[in-house]
């Protein structure tokens, strides 16, 4: 099997290790636009299925269902999009959500949100790192703690 290696200030990991520790599942699942890279290559080297959450309306989607969002990483609520397609694709199907960095949640929360209101099962949750509280959360997966520094 590839994998995507990683070195984190002397801390290296491969990729692949991530998508060892999770569930079984049918699909990867993540929001625009940072957890796109991670999720195209979890979903590559397991189950070659994956949907992304868009923070907007595309021209190719319809009746979409959205849910609001706040991220530490933006100043103000955004909301992410599932049109149809995706929806219907996912329903039946056991989803793993992941992203880069899990800190303090919400894009997570979000993102269940969302599969929860298109009735679509959550096996697992997923991220390279956990930042701050995160690390201390025990229905996430992740390589490793990305510390946090104080001034």
């Amino acid at each position: 099997m590839d994998t995507y290696h990683i070195n984190i200030a002397g801390v290296e990991r491969d990729l692949a290790e991530l998508l060892k520790r999770c569930p079984e599942h049918d699909v990867v699942v993540s929001a625009e636009a940072k957890g796109i890279p991670l999720c195209y290559e979890m979903a590559r080297q397991g189950c070659r299925e994956y949907v992304i959450a868009r923070k907007s309306v595309k021209v190719y989607m319809r009746n979409c269902v959205d849910i609001a969002v706040n991220s530490i990483t933006t100043a103000e609520v955004q909301r992410l999009y599932l049109g149809d397609t995706d929806a219907n694709f996912l329903k039946g199907k056991r989803v793993l959500i992941v992203d880069d960095v899990i800190s303090t949640g919400e894009s997570l929360a979000a993102l269940e949100a969302l599969m929860d209101k298109i009735g679509v099962d959550v096996v697992g949750k997923a991220c390279v790192l956990a930042e701050g509280d995160a690390k201390n959360r025990d229905d996430i997966i992740f390589l490793e703690e990305l510390p946090v520094f104080e001034k």
